[in-house]
């Protein structure tokens, strides 16, 4: 017997596939998104760092004393003008600016050299890594005072190390040739360890197999590190150095806690003279316009260090 097929009901199938949603609701929502979590950061970015500079330039613009209340009397751009006719200003900037030409080169080349070292070590890396990090954990009030004891003549270790090797040890804290030397040793050995770890990350990033394959034209480790490694940290080099930079420019710890500025003023950085004005000498709207001007330095620094960046990085013979 046969079985004739029965007719199934034809069932209406929607082959129209959902339309994708379009870029500017799917941007949209991600431009949302971007916001919610960005949020938290802008409102602390606006109440600690906005918002005090803008704090700051209206008190440039009166008479402010930190010993009273108010604003005081309104006096224009007359503190600026005492700001920029200030032989004090001048040479504590002056200093700050000294302080970043003696350091920065060493805390630009040592951590790239001790870097590169301690990667090309077969064994204990780690170790390595540790010792030239573990001193930039250190507060800087412990480092000065260790520095300080050090420093102390006839007792202290740097001192007698200078007479080991036939050597008559300056004057670190009677002397301004003596005190430059003990400020910038001290600020090297405590904060190379952060740049040795940036270059030590960008090393890491460097494939192996690019090493493998110079080694097989038969490039040794010098050429290595010549042809491979110092051409790929250059971008390294460049944050490094615009950050130390920086910093090097807004010293005043170690100055301050080691020497107090001196001896009579000689080392005395602008963010401590700064300090000076506002909390010794009681005169906080001066104080706040010097701070306009040394930020407005800051700012510049940093603006032609973003232009000389964009301009190498666009040079087709750097490409």
């Amino acid at each position: 017997m046969t079985t004739s097929a029965m007719a199934l009901p034809a069932r209406d199938v929607d082959t129209t596939t959902s339309a994708p949603p379009k870029d500017g609701s799917t941007r949209g929502g991600q431009n949302k998104a971007g916001w919610i979590f960005a949020t938290p950061f802008l409102v602390l970015y606006l109440a600690f760092l906005i918002g005090p500079v803008l704090i700051g330039i209206v008190i440039s613009l009166f008479n402010t004393t930190t010993v009273q209340s108010g604003l005081g009397s309104f006096v224009g751009l007359s503190n600026y003008a005492d700001v920029l006719t200030s032989g004090d200003f001048w040479a504590s900037m002056w200093h700050s600016v000294l302080f970043t030409l003696l350091t920065a080169p060493l805390l630009v080349l040592l951590p790239l050299v001790f870097a590169i070292l301690a990667s090309r070590m077969a064994r204990a890396q780690w170790f390595y890594r540790l010792a030239f990090f573990a001193p930039y954990v250190v507060p800087s009030s412990a480092v000065c005072l260790i520095f300080a004891f050090m420093y102390t003549p006839e007792t202290g270790l740097i001192t007698n190390a200078f007479g080991w090797v036939g050597l008559t040890a300056p004057d670190f804290f009677g002397s301004t040739s003596g005190a430059w030397f003990a400020v910038v040793l001290l600020t090297v050995w405590w904060t190379f360890g952060f740049n040795f770890i940036l270059y030590t990350a960008a090393i890491q990033e460097i494939s192996e197999e690019v090493y493998e394959a110079a080694a097989i034209d038969g490039a040794g480790p010098w050429q290595q590190i010549k042809a491979i490694t110092v051409p790929l940290l250059r971008p390294t080099m460049s944050l490094v150095l615009i950050l130390t930079v920086l910093a090097s420019l807004k010293v005043f710890d170690q100055i301050f806690i080691l020497l107090a500025g001196g001896p009579n003023y000689s080392t005395r950085p602008v963010i401590q003279y700064i300090y000076d004005t506002g909390f010794t000498s009681y005169r906080g709207g001066y104080a706040a316009a010097a701070t306009m001007v040394y930020f407005v330095t800051l700012v510049l620094v940093s603006v032609v260090w973003l232009l000389a960046r964009r301009r190498f990085n666009t040079n087709p013979a750097n490409a």
